[in-house]
This record gives C-alpha cells, structure tokens and sequence, in this order.
C-alpha cells in the first residue's frame, strides 16, 4: 500500500523559511514525478511545483525564484524549500506522486499546514 507522510510544516512569520519533506513508501520502484499542491481557505487545491525522476522541475509562477523542489530517488524523498515565505503561502501542502506536468497523481499524503504570518 503507497504511502505518502509529510512533515516539516508549522507557522513562519512572513519573509522566512520552512522545509517540507515528503516520503513514500510502499513502493518497489521511485515515482517517474512527484510534487507538492497547496490549498488554501475557499481556494481550489493549486500546483506548487513538480520534479520527474531525473530532476526536471516546474513551479508555479507565484513561488518561482522563492521555493525549490527536489527529490533523493534513493530515499525516496521528495523536498520542498520555501523561502521568503508570504501570508498569501498559506494554505495546506499536500504531496503527490504518480501523476504528470499536468494531472495529479492519485497518491497523495495527508497535508501538511503552513502559516505565514505578517
């Protein structure tokens, strides 16, 4: 059974950082992409940023220049470094894995919150 667990969230005043982490298990193989979504309050869930299994990336154009997603495949690991955070940055970060530039995937972790304070 795959298994998606998020940790790293919390509440951050505005302008700092936070790292989430992502790890799956329950696989045999990394997944070919995984990334993280948010959702915030009366907002639908939104793209964050994406990697593929040899490290090709794509953000969001809200957090480009601001957060960096990267992956250990033998850890299978997938990371989230967000700095220069804002209060519009809050919302609830779910990982997801299997899915592609596009669509989803249909794994996903059970979220994880981040507060930015201002």
């Amino acid at each position: 059974q795959v298994q998606l667990v998020e940790s790293g969230g919390g509440l951050v005043q505005a302008g700092g950082s936070l790292r989430l982490s992502c790890v799956a298990s329950g696989i045999i193989f990394p997944f070919n992409r995984m990334g993280w979504y948010r959702q915030a309050p009366g907002k639908q869930r939104e793209l964050v940023a994406g990697i593929s299994i040899g490290g090709t990336t794509n953000y969001a154009d809200s957090v480009k220049g601001r957060f960096t997603i990267s992956r250990d495949n033998a850890k299978n690991t997938v990371y989230l470094q967000m700095r220069s955070l804002k209060p519009e940055d809050t919302a609830v970060y779910y990982c997801n894995a299997g899915g592609n530039r596009s669509v989803p995937g249909e794994h996903w972790g059970q979220g994880t919150q981040v507060t930015v304070s201002s």
